[in-house]
């Protein structure tokens, strides 16, 4: 695939039975956004981290984003950054607004229920225990996204058995022709 891929991992980071991880590795040109504390991530600090990625990318990449970092996605386009992205693959966004959610976060709540300015999708599972369905479909819809949901998949990530992901990687390889055309 002929497209910069930007991954952007959640809360405490992808470990390496992780799609994102597994994805990178058979992709070298596929780069994981560094980020200075995956354990209590500041939503300013992280946005300042995406647009210095951003910046550094030769033409606007495909953001890769899983978990807490959909929500990043969405503080960064708001953030009157002049850059620009392609678009946005949003797997598993959390809600942050959720009475369980971590509370080790700064500056993600609430939930940015903004449109955003770029196409976009959301892969959501029908079990996931940091964001409901119904939430998942809401934010598909105020962001604007095109809605996927790939039935009983937890939180689609190594823990749920989302490693290699060949189906995940799919979806990408789709979006990207799309956003590319």
């Amino acid at each position: 695939m002929d497209y910069e891929v930007l991954t952007l991992a959640g809360l405490w980071n992808s470990g390496p039975a992780h799609w994102q991880t597994q994805w990178e590795a058979r992709h070298p040109g596929w780069v994981r956004v560094p980020h200075r504390d995956w354990d209590t991530p500041d939503r300013d600090e992280w946005v300042a981290e995406l647009d210095a990625a951003i910046a550094r990318c030769q033409r606007p990449p495909v953001l890769a984003a899983h978990s807490l970092s959909c929500s990043l996605v969405g503080r960064w386009a708001a953030s009157g950054s002049p850059l620009k992205i392609a678009g946005a693959f949003l797997v598993a966004p959390s809600d942050t607004d959720a009475p369980g959610y971590p509370g080790c976060t700064t500056g993600f709540q609430p939930m940015l229920l903004a449109r955003l300015p770029f196409p976009s999708i959301v892969i959501a599972s029908s079990d996931d225990p940091y964001v409901s369905p119904q939430r998942a479909r809401q934010f598909a819809q105020a962001w604007g996204s095109e809605y996927v949901e790939i039935g009983n998949a937890g939180h689609i990530n190594g823990d749920a058995g989302y490693g290699p992901w060949p189906e995940g990687e799919r979806l990408l390889r789709d979006f990207c022709e799309k956003v590319h055309r």
